[in-house]
């Protein structure tokens, strides 16, 4: 089976839907699917055309495109995709990671008739039909949302997709490192994930700062990139936090086992969230996480069982639900290991590759019996 997978960003772009998406390709591509990718052009020192583990990436300047108004050159992209897919001929084109390049793809869509199946990696608490997103969405033959929360919230802004709509919960492989004991001794706090609004790491430091008196030999550890890494850096400086705060920059995706098994607990104060990679990775490491009861964080982390969740924005009962916890070191160990439990009870890899394979064949199959009773 040919898909084209198309993602609005791609490796070497890291994030939660970056790391999923290759696993995702590679376990696809060992059960026998061709594939090739389709992703936007964010580095100019990047080829348009390479190779992610033997399989084809072709990079195009959607933004560019698009923020200049310069209609040369999308239709010069428009013509490239449509011999791309006139060349592949894909059996399905599977939106991973949705983005500005959705006008591009409705081109793609109409010109070659393959089904069409749309992932949603966000919860989206409003989606108008007549906006990009939702004439994709009204127009897929299926649509996939990563959470409980995120199904729920899209099928409340566009009813109509009901009945051709489901929810494959994200997983990941259970990393071979085992789980170290806890910390407490020196109490070490964790943030991981791009340095962005979206999660919350000012809230974080805003917290910890009420908790270096009463915890003095603790640390938080900052780890990621964004664009808001420099102003958590002058955050930090003006809280008086700076000597205890550790910005360690971009951590490799294999790296991220051991970073989390020297934590002590994990932070996520998001503002906004699908179903967070982080939230598993430290469930899988057996560390409780604290974090806001936002998109499908509480998916993952059961509230009281699990971590503990907050309101978003709210520092000080952040504050407060960390130092529960390093007060009290056997029920952060507890839930750490109810955490992991429950992690390879409900987010496994395999179910998650199966559920995106049971689709694809489910979805060709379909378009298969309709195309052969349209000629009849």
């Amino acid at each position: 089976m040919r898909v084209l997978f198309w993602s609005e960003t791609f490796y070497p772009e890291i994030g939660g839907v970056e790391v999923l998406a290759t696993k995702l390709l590679a376990a696809l591509r060992d059960r026998g699917y061709e594939l090739v990718v389709v992703a936007r052009e964010e580095r100019q020192n990047l080829p348009t055309v390479s190779e992610y583990d033997g399989i084809p990436v072709h990079r195009f300047p959607f933004r560019q495109a698009l923020q200049a108004r310069d209609v040369d050159l999308v239709m010069d992209i428009r013509r490239q995709l449509s011999k791309l897919a006139g060349a592949f001929r894909p059996d399905l084109v599977h939106l991973y990671f949705s983005g500005p390049s959705l006008i591009f793809l409705r081109h793609v869509t109409r010109m070659h008739r393959a089904p069409l199946l749309i992932s949603l990696h966000n919860t989206y608490e409003s989606v108008e039909p007549n906006t990009a997103l939702g004439s994709a969405l009204c127009s897929a033959n299926w649509i996939v949302a990563c959470s409980a929360t995120a199904l729920t919230a899209v099928r409340r802004c566009l009813p109509e997709i009901v009945p051709i709509s489901c929810s494959i919960v994200n997983g990941l492989e259970l990393p071979t490192l085992p789980p170290e004991p806890l910390p407490f001794a020196a109490p070490r706090l964790l943030c991981l994930g791009r340095v962005a609004p979206q999660k919350g790491f000012d809230i974080a430091l805003t917290a910890f700062a009420g908790l270096v008196d009463r915890f003095p030999s603790t640390r938080l550890i900052v780890a990621g990139d964004g664009p808001d890494l420099a102003g958590l850096r002058e955050q930090a400086a003006g809280l008086g936090i700076a000597d205890v705060v550790d910005f360690i920059g971009w951590v490799a995706p294999d790296q991220v086992p051991a970073l989390i098994n020297r934590a002590t607990l994990v932070l996520m104060p998001s503002r906004w969230e699908g179903l967070p990679l982080v939230a598993i990775q430290a469930a899988q490491m057996a560390r409780a996480v604290v974090g806001t009861r936002v998109g499908g964080l509480p998916e993952i982390v059961v509230h009281g069982e699990t971590g503990l969740l907050v309101d978003q924005e709210d520092s000080r009962a952040l504050t407060e639900a960390v130092a529960s916890l390093l007060d009290h070191p056997q029920t952060a160990r507890q839930m750490g290991e109810a955490a992991r439990r429950r992690a390879k009870e409900r987010f496994g890899w395999e179910r998650y590759v199966g559920a995106y394979d049971g689709l694809y064949r489910q979805l060709v199959g379909s378009s298969a019996r309709e195309g052969a009773r349209s000629r009849r």
